[in-house]
């Protein structure tokens, strides 16, 4: 398969804690991607790393063929890398159109002064992306509340309006950091359900998680990190056998 991401030897320490050491993958092209470990193992600086949002000490790191060295977060938007974060970063006083109608601002196809004095052009692009926004919010089961304010959702709904947004971006590489935390069984279900539907639309997704059934059931390949460096990476199956990883991180065999 094509490499969509590759990370070569990326390093990132934080004073003398070595939060990164030595990571290299490579993210094949339309992959369900997991990245697992213990709670301090490095993930999230790692996602942070791809993302733009924390610049590694050392190591290279290509998406797409085009190196992202020194490239801040929204640079990588607009090359196709979208994310999500552990904690949720919603606009909380907008409503949940709004929200998502925000992911779409790299994609407005505008003459400036028609933001002052709007025109057809403007008229089309807030006809589209209304509709877009729309069809986003019915893909995360939200449409029917898309005039309602995001703070007033619920957690598990917020989550869902986080990845909607991040979807209106237009990603290629969508890197979703636990997207399962705090939500229930039948909100893990639907999440499973809508990370194999975004797979499906050539989307390449990269996910941390601690729930090991949403991995198991979702990931092609999954990374096991521990202490910020690599300890294993190989599919599901050959994760919940492996003797290190059981050790290291699941504390016992998967049932």
């Amino acid at each position: 398969m094509t490499t969509l991401l590759e990370a070569k030897a990326l390093r990132k320490s934080f004073g003398g804690v070595r939060a990164v050491a030595g990571i290299s993958l490579a993210v094949p092209a339309g992959a369900i991607y997991a990245v697992i470990g213990p709670n301090g193992a490095g993930k999230s600086t790692l996602m942070n790393l791809l993302s733009g949002t924390y610049q590694p000490d050392s190591g290279e790191l290509v998406f797409a063929g085009t190196a992202l060295a020194g490239l801040p977060s929204h640079a990588r938007v607009r090359l196709g890398l979208a994310r999500t974060f552990q904690k949720i970063r919603l606009f909380k006083q907008l409503s949940l159109l709004d929200n998502v109608l925000a992911g779409f601002h790299i994609h407005h196809d505008v003459p400036a002064w028609q933001y002052f004095l709007p025109g057809a052009a403007f008229r089309r692009d807030w006809r589209r992306s209304r509709e877009e926004g729309m069809r986003l919010l019915e893909f995360v089961g939200l449409a029917d509340r898309a005039l309602d304010r995001a703070g007033a959702l619920a957690y598990g709904q917020q989550r869902m309006l986080e990845i909607a947004r991040a979807l209106a971006t237009k990603p290629r590489l969508f890197i979703l950091d636990e997207p399962a935390a705090g939500l229930n069984a039948a909100e893990v279900d639907f999440l499973l359900g809508r990370l194999r539907e975004i797979r499906s639309r050539d989307i390449t997704v990269v996910v941390v998680e601690h729930n090991m059934d949403l991995v198991m059931n979702v990931a092609d390949r999954v990374f096991v990190m521990d202490h910020g460096e690599p300890l294993f990476e190989g599919t599901p199956r050959e994760v919940q056998d492996h003797p290190k990883v059981i050790e290291a991180y699941l504390g016992g065999e998967f049932g």
